[in-house]
């Protein structure tokens, strides 16, 4: 079992398959996808061993993240191959579902076990206001698709941002209403590019929370292989909400993911100063020698991502590592 200096055991890894996006949202890429390296990404067979590597060292559940995971013809076979990874439980994957409507079926059939669909905004003019694409019927119209194939796992994540949600978050509970989905508000984060963004768009999270206290919902029980959400559910709702306050006291104390990016660097914390490249350990088919540079990089993680003192790291946008 992977565990850190702080007690923190880790049966999560968010794996980036790409960190080209084809939306330009407005916190996160806002001048579209720029690329300033080779486009090396990890292949299947490093997936794989990757993937082996990390089930040996106690990691239960994988999430396939970007940019864009879905930009990549090979993802259901990325799919399939974690899945029937001995020891990984969960195949979940994070999506702007530009192409949720067509691909859907094909995901599932390969294994996927869950999916977060990015919505920020209900109102089509707002949503491509802030994405840049007119697709917010498009994606409404897959996440109906999943429901019919079964997948019924499924999460939508909107990030708060004062000038173009905040004002109207009724629309977010009408959807729930009678969705059954998990619709998670996410604080925007800081990032080494959107400083004043940050402080023009960010909104606290601790409103919504108490205004779920106050009308009745009730915090779920979190799995040891969730996410940093709190789950609120309520007798009249078909769905849940979320909150994701990585401002809040003692967020990372629950922390228990690592990430690796789509270049293969290990990645301790989304803010961490550096990635460390696990390359060099994927082309062999002994895991050995990948699960001890796990072990032995996993020494150098840190207490808190340090974001309420301005640290962003490495981070310069969220597509980097998928968020």
């Amino acid at each position: 079992m992977l565990e850190d200096s702080f007690g923190r055991r880790f049966y999560y890894l968010r794996l980036s398959i790409t960190d080209v996006c084809n939306f330009r949202c407005n916190y996160c890429l806002p001048d579209g996808y720029r690329c300033d390296h080779d486009r090396d990404f990890l292949s299947l067979a490093e997936i794989s061993r990757l993937a082996n590597g990390f089930a040996r060292l106690g990691t239960e559940k994988i999430r396939i993240t970007g940019g864009e995971p879905a930009l990549r013809k090979d993802l259901p076979e990325i799919i399939q191959t974690v899945k029937n990874t001995d020891g990984i439980e969960h195949v979940a994957m994070t999506s702007n579902g530009f192409n949720l409507k067509q691909k859907a079926q094909d995901w599932i059939d390969a294994g996927l076990d869950s999916l977060n669909i990015s919505i920020d905004s209900f109102d089509p003019r707002q949503f491509e206001a802030i994405t840049g694409k007119n697709k917010l019927d498009d994606i409404l119209s897959g996440i109906d698709t999943c429901l019919t194939y079964g997948l019924n796992k499924l999460k939508i994540n909107t990030v708060l941002l004062r000038e173009f949600n905040d004002h109207d978050l009724s629309q977010f509970f009408d959807f729930v209403k009678h969705t059954p989905v998990t619709l998670r508000f996410i604080e925007l984060m800081q990032t080494g590019t959107n400083l004043e963004f940050y402080r023009q768009q960010h909104v606290s999270g601790q409103i919504i929370e108490n205004a779920l206290l106050q009308q009745g919902w009730r915090l779920t029980t979190r799995p040891k292989t969730a996410g940093p959400a709190l789950e609120y559910q309520h007798h009249d709702f078909a769905g849940r909400i979320g909150l994701i306050r990585p401002y809040s006291k003692d967020f990372c104390s629950t922390c228990n993911r690592l990430r690796v990016s789509a270049l293969g660097n290990l990645h301790l914390c989304l803010f961490a100063d550096q990635g460390f490249s696990l390359r060099e350990h994927l082309n062999s088919d002994d895991p050995q020698a990948l699960q001890a540079a796990i072990r032995n990089l996993l020494t150098e993680k840190k207490p808190t991502h340090y974001l309420q003192q301005g640290h962003t790291g490495a981070t310069t946008q969220l597509s980097m590592l998928g968020g």
